[in-house]
């Protein structure tokens, strides 16, 4: 196997060095899974759950180990870094309760009984992203593992360490060999494996649109499952009857969280234009007063870029003509650093109001009306998630149901609760994480009809 020397984003020295899977190897581990698959399959409900609240109490006493992991692997924040374990946690527990609670239906036929079942699908892959490494694989592994399935998981090759650990947690809680694997590796080996071979059923996979549209048509060669949460380019729309004190307080963390590289970011600030000066009066100090740095420390709210190359990506989009309005500070000296940066004014056609930047880049737009707001949120290939800053009740819910994104909030930027759906429309991915349903994407429904017409042996 080959090897990777993994990076402090914050002082970009190396530090570990981590086994890459090979196709060999990844193979073996999907040889593994499906060989794990009935046994899991047939351990019963109580029991796996069970075995899951095991895995989530595990988790939970490793928390500040998770988070320290995370920190210096992803160059997180410690604050969010817990949050994210903490979520892992939750996530696994949530799930824990889903095997006993699984139902089919009974469903009225004449001349018998109509009765349905869910069958697990058998060996799922899961590809998981290095911007939330933590969060977002328990959101793929939980539900498939909950619902009957066996994972294996790829993490991201530059942040495969907490992915790792939770694997030997699951060990330790006693879920069986095979059943749950973790294969460091690269995607043009574990992750296009995972899509084309026969034994992987279903590919859950969180990452870019283009990588998720090539996933998405190799598993349509063996009509194979998959689920897809892909970019996003989401508005923030702020209204003049808005509080507009809480709007602009609150925008710098709707899209300088993580460095910006949240595909839920509000990357689009859409103002209305009669209170679009004051609204910027109001950014600029809450934009400045973003403290970044160390993120070790606890005061720090926005650590660096996850990488050389993508610390390159963000600087592209910005040149000596770009209409910076005012920006933020970041350390000098090593690691991959970049401002909080707010661009106006800037046309809606520009290139930054129109592809995802994944870093601390916003732009800010002005509308006229309602109408004018609801168009320019809609004016994107994307549709993931949003925000919606009004006193108004009414606008509001016609707001809310009038904009193409699977996730809004109303005066927040909250996105994602482990207990309700979470997905995109359009471009921004395909099926649904989370939630109380999230296990009907892992199974198969069977239906069985028991004719009350049986022969008479008598």
């Amino acid at each position: 196997m080959s090897t990777i020397q993994l990076i402090n984003p914050a002082t970009a020295e190396a530090f570990e060095e981590v086994e890459l899977f090979d196709l060999a190897a990844t193979d073996a581990a999907i040889q593994r899974a499906a060989q794990a698959f009935p046994g899991w399959r047939a351990v019963a409900p109580g029991d796996r759950a069970r075995l899951l609240r095991r895995f989530a109490d595990l988790v939970d006493g490793d928390l500040e180990h998770l988070a320290q992991l995370e920190v210096r692997n992803s160059g997180h924040t410690i604050s969010n870094a817990r949050w994210e374990a903490g979520n892992a946690r939750d996530v696994i527990e949530y799930y824990a309760a889903a095997p006993e609670r699984q139902l089919g239906a009974q469903i009225p036929v004449a001349d018998g009984v109509n009765v349905t079942f869910h069958e697990p699908l058998g060996v799922v892959g899961v590809i998981v992203p290095w911007n939330f490494p933590m969060p977002i694989a328990a959101w793929g592994f939980a539900p498939a593992l909950a619902a009957g399935n066996t994972v294996v998981l790829k993490p991201a090759e530059l942040t495969p360490l907490t992915a790792i650990r939770l694997a030997e947690l699951a060990l330790q809680a006693g879920i069986p060999d095979g059943v749950f694997q973790v294969l460091p590796g690269k995607g043009s080996v574990v992750g296009e494996r995972f899509v084309s071979h026969p034994a992987v059923r279903k590919v859950v996979f969180t990452g870019s649109t283009a990588v998720g549209k090539r996933i998405m048509a190799g598993c349509a060669e063996q009509v194979k499952r998959v689920t897809l949460e892909l970019g996003g380019k989401n508005a923030n729309i702020v209204f003049a009857d808005s509080d507009l004190e809480l709007a602009a307080a609150s925008a710098p963390g709707g899209v300088f969280d993580n460095a910006g590289q949240d595909c839920c970011a509000r990357s689009r600030i859409l103002v209305q234009r009669s209170v679009y000066e004051k609204f910027m009066e109001l950014l600029e100090p809450a934009v400045k007063a973003v403290s970044v740095g160390d993120p070790a420390l606890e005061s720090t709210v926005m650590g660096p870029l996850i990488s050389a190359n993508q610390l390159a990506t963000v600087s592209s989009f910005l040149n000596d003509e770009s209409q910076v309005a005012f920006r933020g500070s970041a350390p000098q000296g090593p690691g991959f650093w970049f401002p909080p940066t707010v661009l106006a004014p800037v046309a809606e056609s520009d290139r930054v109001s129109r592809e995802e930047i994944f870093g601390p880049v916003v732009v800010v737009l002005p509308f006229e009306d309602e109408a004018d707001a609801i168009r320019l949120a809609n004016d994107s290939d994307y549709g993931l998630s949003g925000s919606i800053f009004t006193e108004n009740l009414g606008r509001a819910l016609r707001v809310s149901r009038a904009v193409e994104s699977g996730n809004l909030s109303v005066n927040s930027h909250s996105s994602v609760r482990y207990w309700t759906p979470f997905g995109g429309f359009k471009q921004s991915g395909l099926g649904r994480e989370l939630g109380p349903n999230a296990l009907d994407a892992f199974t198969e429904t069977k239906n069985v009809f028991i004719s009350s017409k049986g022969t008479n042996h008598d």
